[in-house]
């Protein structure tokens, strides 16, 4: 008896072969109901099939329109027709992820009705939520794009929703960047406004002084005093009066000119300068380009990606396969302990 206790801990340990053999039958049973089961309750009676479809998208390496397109240095990153880094890819993942474009999606479609959402219920949004999440992911590629993936019960509204956040990316971004840019163009275009009529004041107050006879007060200076010389040697003096009455107005606003048209120089070049970046500004302010590249649209697809039937039918008839060989061992080492206590029993 202690042989066959032996030989039995033997078979159940090392020969695996025999006890797969002399389980054969029960094994085989398990294994096709197993089969015909898992297939049976990942058909679509049970397991609603979803479609999938994707859009892949590189972002754009430039957001600003004025640095792209009007600034005459050229700058790495600014290229229009170039693609973005992983730092813009980071930025696209979580505009993606943002509410401005889940709440408009939503909305869009329907989605609390189309997801068949109690609309009554006191949960529904965090179910609708957990829905969307579910059935919308967005990742990075291996190779530094943007995947959008959408399953649906309906093949072309996956493919709607795919299409549709990718063109919302585009006008979420652009609304966060114009916020900034049109205060950005406000503050440029009020100092910009302000320069200008600075200019316009020194301008109007030169032309009332050249109502004066004051144009180039230097050259001017220069000649009256000669001349008032030759007059004052020849003993002229109506030319005298004449040119004195020029000299004391050139003394009297000679230096409010010069001071002036200093100034309208400055003034100048000063608004010059700003009238680039308020041209820069505006355009910002006003203009759109696109933040991505669209290397593939979504499409309808036209077979379901989920569930997948033959994974569930391999991975579930492997494990009640495992699982009635656990069993099986199980039931025979107690059987063998039984055995074993009784035949201990009968001993004494």
């Amino acid at each position: 008896m202690t042989n066959e206790m032996k030989k039995g801990e033997d078979f159940d340990s090392s020969n695996l072969v025999i006890f797969l053999y002399k389980w054969r039958k029960p094994l085989f049973i398990v294994m096709v109901a197993a089969l015909v089961g898992s297939w049976f309750f990942s058909s679509p009676w049970f397991i609603t099939p979803k479609f999938k479809s994707i859009v892949i998208m590189f972002p754009a390496s430039s957001s600003s329109i004025s640095k792209s397109l009007l600034n005459e240095q050229s700058v790495k990153g600014q290229d229009i027709t170039a693609f973005g880094e992983d730092d813009q890819a980071e930025q696209l993942l979580q505009i993606l992820n943002s509410n401005k474009i889940r709440d408009r999606v939503m909305h869009k479609y329907n989605l609390m009705r189309h997801y068949n959402i109690d609309s009554t219920s006191e949960y529904k949004f965090s179910k609708l939520f957990k829905e969307y999440d579910n059935n919308i992911t967005f990742r990075r590629t291996e190779f530094m794009a943007v995947q959008i993936a959408v399953y649906d019960t309906d093949p072309q509204v996956a493919a709607d929703i795919a299409n549709t956040i990718a063109s919302l990316l585009d006008s979420a971004k652009n609304d966060m960047m114009r916020q900034r840019s049109v205060k950005g163009f406000k503050i440029v275009e009020a100092e910009y406004i302000a320069l200008k009529a600075e200019k316009d004041k020194i301008v109007d107050s030169l032309i009332t002084l050249g109502s004066l006879g004051l144009n180039e007060v230097e050259y001017q200076s220069q000649v009256f005093n000669q001349q008032y010389a030759i007059a004052l040697m020849n003993g002229n003096r109506t030319a005298q009066a004449a040119l004195q009455k020029k000299l004391d107005v050139l003394g009297k606003y000679g230096g409010i000119y010069l001071a002036l048209k200093n100034s309208l120089e400055y003034k100048t070049e000063q608004l010059t300068l700003l009238e680039t970046k308020y041209k820069q500004a505006k355009v910002d302010a006003e203009e759109n380009l696109p933040q991505k590249f669209v290397v593939s649209d979504a499409f309808k697809a036209e077979r379901n990606s989920y569930p997948i039937r033959w994974l569930i039918v391999v991975v579930s008839t492997v494990a009640a396969l495992f699982m009635a060989i656990i069993v099986i061992m199980v039931m025979e080492k107690i059987s063998d302990y039984n055995t074993h206590k009784q035949f201990q029993l009968g001993q004494s």
